[in-house]
């Protein structure tokens, strides 16, 4: 068969984040609903998995029903195994992405944003796996003093500088 390489690019509601990543083990739906709720118990958030032996099902959780939808519909057409997706309103991915990562059955993040996204997605004979991610958009020039004032005062608007 080859190897074929699509993109698939993902779309999730407006004013929401998506972090994308891989992971390993069925638990990983309950222990993202755990970090989640415990680590900014505000948050609105879904999260999905799906598993790529057994039943190969897409494990759900989340406290949010729009969401929890929104990324089932994510990883299907993603399509690949051992893929978790969490949605998240009312927070953002640095409030709960180092304890998302230290989670036991996560391998890897593969992104975590608010912009267009468009996942690289490898098909063998086998199955399909993520091998990369579009993030946003590419680069249109480097920072001026003015646009380092902005990106500094912005950081302190909204709390995350002194």
């Amino acid at each position: 068969m080859g190897l074929d390489v699509q993109e698939v690019k993902i779309d999730y509601p407006e004013g929401c984040n998506i972090i994308l990543g891989q992971t390993h083990f069925i638990k990983t739906a309950e222990d993202l609903y755990e970090i989640m709720a415990t680590t900014v118990p505000q948050a609105r958030f879904g999260v999905a998995f799906t598993e790529a032996s057994g039943p190969c099902l897409i494990r759900t959780e989340g406290n949010d029903q729009e969401l929890v939808q929104k990324c089932v519909e994510v990883l299907q057409s993603i399509g690949a195994g051992h893929v978790f997706c969490v949605l998240l309103r009312e927070a953002y991915p640095i409030n709960v992405l180092n304890q998302i990562k230290n989670c036991q059955e996560v391998c890897r993040v593969y992104c975590a944003t608010a912009n267009p996204l468009e996942v690289l997605v490898a098909s063998t004979a086998q199955g399909k796996g993520i091998i990369g991610v579009v993030d946003g958009f590419s680069p249109q020039g480097v920072e001026k003093d003015a646009d380092r004032e902005d990106r500094r005062s912005l950081l302190r608007k909204i709390g995350y500088k002194r």
